[in-house]
């Protein structure tokens, strides 16, 4: 249904052009949108920050290794993509504002980040495994990685 201007102020002239108003639900998206475009844009920027952060800090050049072939660290990579977009998801879904957002987004890669680098000192060797092909090292890695996530998103999420 489409409301005219003439019909909210009272106006049934001759003559008269009647604007329409979008409905409710047009307002509201459009509205909603460009903001949830925006959201969408610094969760996305923060996941390819974070994932730059990550390559750099690992010891291997895991792209590198990737475009080689290496089914090992392609496993290792996902796991920290994966690990890394779960809990800016839920930072996202969890903000009220784009602060609240880039404040906890921040947080998350962070604690993220320092956990994959605290697994890669424990599990030692774990980097040369995973040149050397080794999937069951690389998925040991990305399971670490995604649990980590999936609790900081959690946690998050409240």
């Amino acid at each position: 249904m489409t409301v005219m201007l003439g019909d909210v102020i009272g106006e049934h002239h001759e003559g008269v052009r009647r604007m329409p108003f979008p409905s409710p639900e047009v307002q509201a998206f459009a509205t909603g949108f460009p903001i949830t475009l925006l959201h969408v844009g610094v969760t996305l920027a923060l996941l390819f920050a974070g994932s730059g952060v990550y390559i750099m800090l690992t010891p291997h050049k895991e792209v590198t290794l990737v475009r080689e072939g290496n089914v090992a660290a392609s496993v290792s990579l996902a796991g920290i993509l994966l690990g890394l977009a779960i809990p800016l998801a839920q930072a996202m879904k969890a903000s009220t504002n784009l602060v609240d957002l880039a404040l906890w987004g921040v947080a998350t890669l962070v604690v993220q980040l320092l956990i994959s680098r605290l697994t890669d000192v424990v599990l030692h060797g774990m980097p040369k495994r995973i040149q050397d092909g080794e999937v069951a090292a690389a998925t040991l890695l990305a399971a670490v990685k995604i649990a980590t996530g999936l609790i900081l998103g959690a946690a998050v999420a409240g």
